[in-house]
This record gives C-alpha cells, structure tokens and sequence, in this order.
C-alpha cells in the first residue's frame, strides 16, 4: 500500500525527495502488531499535529444526526467465576435529535420539562440477564446462596440534553421467572462450549411480570484539565430506579482522561450498572479515553435476592442496603464505531455472600 498526495495549487508542488518518502510502502502487519498501544502513543506524540488537521475532522453536527445502534455484553467469565450476576446482554438504538411525537412528546414537555434549547433523543432496547448462586452442580435449594433467576425485558427511554445537563427517564417491562428462559440460554451456551449445565434451575424465582420506571440526570462533563496532550474531565450523576423488579437510588461519579476527549457520557451498560448515555457523538477520525468510575446504590428491593413483593415462596437471600459498583476500562472510537471494555467489582449484595463480585462488559456502538 502506498500513500500519495495531491499539489495543492498548480504553482506549490512537493519536491522529488518528499515524493519519495511519501511512497514508501507500509508494512501493515508491522502497524497493526499493537493495536492500541501504537496508536496511543502516535496520537500522543502529534497531539499538535492532529489538533491543527481540518480536513480529517468529523462534523460533530452532522454526526450528531445519526442515531448509535449498541450491543452489551456482561459476563463474569471476564473475571474467571460463574456466580451471582453471571451474564447480561442488551442490544439498543437511540435516534439522534428528533422532534417528540406522543408519548415522547409528553415526557419530554410535561415531565423533564424541556426548553427550545433541549436536544431530544428517544431510544430502544431488548435485554437479558440471568443470575445463579455459587454451586451451580447441586440440585437442591441453596439458601445461603444467590437465587436462580432471569429478566426478559423491552426498554423505552427518552434522554433530554441540555447546556448544562443529560436528564433520562427509562421505562423497562418484561418477565422474571421460567418463562425469561434463563435454564434455556444459559445450559445451552454452555453445551456449547464444553462446560457442565447448572442444576438447580428447578429452584429458581417464579414467573412475574415486571416494570420498572428509572430516571437519571448527569451533569455535564466537567474539565478538569485541558492540556494539549492530555484531557480530563468528570460527570457526575444521580438517579432513581422504582418497580417490583427493583427499586433503589444510586450517586455515581466518571472521570475521563485521554487526548481531545470525544462527546459521551462512557460506555453503555447493562442496569443497575453506573452507564453512559447510550450514544456517542465523534468529532474526530480516531479519539479514545480511559475512565474510572464509582456509583453507590441505597437498595430497598431487588426481586433476584428479595424474591416477589407479592409472594413469600420465592427462594431468597438477606440483601444489603449499601452496594457500590467500582470500575475502570478503556473506550476507543474509529469514525462512526466506538468500542469498549470496562471490568467492574462489586460489593456484596447479601449477607450470605462470601466476596465482592466480579466481572466484566465489553459492548460495540455504531451510528447509522
């Protein structure tokens, strides 16, 4: 492969020699040997270079008009268990700015209270999650134990950003119990990569229908240092969640640091977690960002350790009050597609429970 460039006016020409340099062939293999530690240390070191490039910049605005399609996956394979929160998948698309119609238009109006100033994103999703206790080779009910249980869900949301601030209000509804079909993904999955079935499915938490509606509001992102090699800011954030699957209120806290730091919140996640807002805005060819986050969760109910608000013969564990999620990962964006992979540890969330918990999410977003 070989680079070329054109004159820019018929009376400046390069010279023979910068022809000749710029002619020489790249050795791809070579280049792509480390991915991101060699572009990581090449954006570092013509940070000037790329700040003082136009005809490479990505039209913030233009891009902002496509909406971001999103794929999540959570598992604590990435931390080498298989317990408790054990795997999570969500797939979502939020619009880029559009005028509210009906429902949307009434969330946006009537309750987060938008002004002509506010940009107004709607967006989508599908989920699955599946939790299973430690000992997953017995058959009978392990009351010291997490229960068995999944979460079959659809997901609304509507996302209000103004100057200052991203206000996003969530309606999620779908099903706890056999019929999310936590036994069938999970024995499945691994039949198919050689791994022995959890057992005890027999015993898990039984069919309900749930809903939960959530709000959330993060401040804008706040620079903390804008040097020219290096950026950071922070978003902090709060929130509510209140439903017969959960219900608690959360604090959380983001900080960034990379070079030329893209518009976003983080990566998007799976809930309860500490999230991004689920949609990107690039502005350069290539940018990419490390982050560290905290979030505490006051509880009042979780149906996966509680059991039913309206049964008691649900298996179920003591819960905590206080849990906190604390995480770090990298994010990188090519063009319209941003990648990420964040591993979180998370406090215990029974008494029962012997350890903090861990695991990891890596996820893929593309605006259309």
């Amino acid at each position: 492969m070989t680079l070329q460039t054109k004159p820019l006016t018929s009376a400046l020409k390069p010279s023979r020699q910068q022809k000749e340099r710029l002619q020489r062939p790249i050795n791809p293999g070579r280049a792509w040997r480390s991915v991101f530690p060699v572009a990581i240390t090449l954006l570092a070191l013509n940070i000037d270079a790329a700040r003082a490039q136009t005809d490479g910049e990505t039209s913030q605005a233009a891009q902002d008009e496509r909406g971001t399609w999103s794929f999540v996956w959570e598992n604590d394979y990435f931390a080498q268990t298989d317990q408790n929160y054990t795997n999570g998948v969500r797939i979502a698309y939020f619009t880029g700015p559009k005028q509210p119609r009906g429902f949307a238009d009434v969330i946006a109006q009537n309750v987060l209270r938008a002004g002509d100033d506010a940009v107004i994103r709607r967006g989508f999703a599908l989920g699955h999650s599946i939790f299973t206790p430690r000992d997953t080779d017995v058959t009978a009910p392990l009351s010291d134990q997490h229960p068995y249980a999944a979460w079959l869900y659809a997901e609304y949301s509507a996302a209000i950003e103004r100057d200052d601030t991203v206000d996003q209000l969530t309606i999620q509804a779908g099903v706890v119990g056999p019929s999310a079909g936590g036994e069938f993904v999970q024995n499945n999955w691994h039949s198919l990569i050689g791994v022995d079935p959890a057992l005890g499915w027999d015993n898990q938490i039984d069919d309900e229908f749930g809903v939960v509606l959530s709000y959330d509001r993060k401040l804008r992102d706040r620079l903390i240092v804008d040097k020219p090699a290096v950026m950071a800011d922070i978003t902090p954030s709060f929130g509510a969640s209140l439903g017969n699957i959960r219900t608690h209120a959360r604090l959380g806290i983001t900080l960034r640091i990379g070079p030329d730091l893209p518009s976003d919140y983080g990566p998007p996640r799976v809930r309860p977690s500490l999230a991004g807002s689920g949609y990107f805005s690039p502005r350069r060819p290539f940018g990419w960002y490390v982050f560290f986050g905290a979030e505490a969760r006051a509880v009042a109910h979780d149906i996966f350790l509680d059991g039913s608000l309206f049964r008691d013969n649900d298996p179920s564990v003591t819960s905590k009050t206080l849990v906190g999620d604390f995480q770090t990962g990298l994010v990188a964006q090519f063009r319209s597609v941003q990648i990420a992979y964040t591993y979180i540890v998370r406090t215990r969330e029974f008494e029962e429970q012997l350890d903090r918990h861990r695991f990891g999410a890596v996820s893929l977003s593309v605006k259309f």
